[in-house]
Formats: structure tokens, sequence, C-alpha cells
């Protein structure tokens, strides 16, 4: 009798769910067609067909990527809402601006790292440069001073920019944009001379004579642009600017489920399909062993950065 009483009453207890039971949400800090968009959508797909739950694409430009983060910050801690961050949406833009609305220690559960991209200089094929030096010689004469467009004010385009103006000795005007693709539009249109950012979004209008390519920022070339120099090769080894793009989900989501979201990430990123994809588009696939190196590793930039934004002296930033 005893038995029988316990059997129906585990028959009613409500059975144990497999995380994730609903469709997630991924908040892309960014408005669409830049960077992060490309790889978000490439690496959720995957990710989604992994869990067996779609994922809600919500892109929330503005103030360099924090409002977007700060949604993520303040949502439920249940591993259902997750933000594509990065070193512009997190690190460069929480050290830059005043005011936060977050703590950037506690406020997210680091998932994993998805790729990493150094960025790549241009300017409109009107500007008669070609290369760094001539960039330096133009920008020296300017009158009035060349303008440099970036994907918001504490963007890594933003540092990245303040980086290249302090390697060449030379003064620029700063013009924000709410996010790449609108940078990206004024610059192809000419009304702004030059622009920094990842490979990704700009590698077409490069291949198509839109833009013009200076360098890669950084030490090593691009396998998508192998002709392209670096910044070392063109006598500014000092240009050294990189995105990475990850995954977070809120602080005090379940390790289990964080666990759970990491394995579905690497096995997407483990894909030849989407790691070719990602490596055309101008990134180059970068996992994470784990949240907690993912972790370590946000940290490391994080230190990295607030040296280089200390030196410019960009903090409080509106």
């Amino acid at each position: 009798m005893i038995r029988l009483v316990l059997a129906l009453l585990l028959l009613a207890l409500p059975a144990q769910a497999q995380f994730p039971e609903k469709p997630l949400r991924l908040v892309i800090p960014f408005t669409p067609g830049g960077t992060n968009d490309i790889i978000g959508r490439l690496v959720t797909e995957g990710m989604g067909r992994r869990l067996g739950q779609n994922f809600v694409i919500e892109n929330r430009g503005g103030a360099g990527g924090m409002l977007g983060a700060d949604i993520v910050a303040k949502a439920a801690p249940d591993g259902y809402t997750i933000l594509l961050g990065g070193s512009g949406s997190l690190t460069i833009s929480s050290l830059v601006h005043r005011h936060v609305p977050f703590d950037v220690a506690t406020a997210f559960a680091p998932i994993g790292l998805m790729a990493v991209g150094p960025n790549v200089i241009v300017v409109h094929p009107s500007v008669p440069v070609h290369s760094l030096r001539e960039l330096q010689a133009f920008a020296r004469a300017a009158r009035p001073p060349l303008s440099y467009a970036s994907p918001g004010v504490g963007s890594t385009g933003h540092a990245a920019g303040v980086m290249i103006l302090q390697a060449l000795g030379v003064e620029m005007e700063h013009i924000p944009y709410r996010g790449t693709a609108p940078a990206l539009t004024d610059v192809m249109a000419g009304r702004i001379p030059l622009f920094t950012n990842a490979l990704a979004p700009m590698q077409p209008y490069i291949e198509a004579g839109r833009l013009r390519a200076l360098a890669i920022a950084g030490t090593r070339r691009s396998p998508a642009m192998p002709d392209l120099p670096t910044t070392a090769e063109a006598g500014f080894p000092q240009i050294q600017a990189a995105t990475w793009f990850g995954l977070l989900a809120t602080g005090g989501t379940p390790a289990d489920r964080v666990a759970r979201l990491h394995a579905a990430l690497n096995a997407t990123l483990a894909d030849p399909e989407v790691r070719r994809k990602l490596e055309e588009s101008g990134s180059e696939v970068e996992a994470s062993d784990s949240p907690a190196a993912f972790s370590r590793y946000f940290a490391e930039d994080r230190a990295r950065w607030a040296a280089v934004i200390d030196k410019a002296g960009m903090r409080g930033q509106e």
C-alpha cells in the first residue's frame, strides 16, 4: 500500500523540464546589417537546431551597445535572454561612458567566445591616399581637419579611431553613429572620409571598389584579404584593434543552463559550414574551452582596453 501511494505521488509531480522549453531571445545591441548582426544570426541559427528551439532576434542599438546590454542585465536569470556581447558593446562602452546602468562584473554570465577579427582601416575612394603613411601626410595638411566615423561613442571603432590618431600624430573630428550600418552608409556616400571597423560588413564594398582598404589593424594578415598589409607592416605596430564576439546570459543564470548553451555554441562553431561562412565574412572562429575560460578572456580584455582608454582620456562620455 505504501509503495502504491509513493508511486502515485511521484506521478503527480511535474516532470523535470529539459532546458530550453521555449524559443530563446538574442539581443544584438546594434542595428541590423553590421558585424554583430551577421555573426549573431549565423551562429544562433545553428545553436537553435541543436537546442531544439528557435532564437528570436532583437536588434537594440544605442549608447555604443549599452542599451541592448542593459536589457539582458535586467532580464530574468533563466537563460532565455542572451546578449551578443563584444569588445565594443561591453568592454569599451562600459569603460568610456559616465553612466553605466549595470555592473559589468556581475550583470552577466559569460557563455562562450564565438569569433575575433581585427579591424580594417578604410577610406572613401575619393580620398587621395593608398597607405597609412599617405593618410598621415594628407591628414596633417587637411584644413579643416578630416573626420572619421564610428558605430557609436565608446565602441571599438571609436577607441580604434583614437588609437589611429595617436599613432599617426594627427587630429580628426569623431562622428559617432548608431551602429555599423549607418556609419558605413555615410562613408560610402563620401560624407565621412575615414572609418575603421571589423572586416565582415566592409569586405564586399572593398571588393566592389566602393571603399579603399589601407591596412588590417593587427599583426597578422586576414585570410579573407591576404593581400592587404597589416598596420605593423605599414610602420605603425602600435595600432592593434581586434573585435571579439561572444554570448552572455544574465548574471545568476544556473550553471547547468549556461553549460548547455555553451555546448550548443561550440558544436555550432565546430560545424565546417559555419566556420567557412564566418571566415569568409572576415571573422576568425575562436571558441572557448568553457564558460570560465571565456570569463577570464573577458576580464583580461577589459583590463587591456582600460589602459588604452585612460591614456586617450576617453572616460566620462555621456
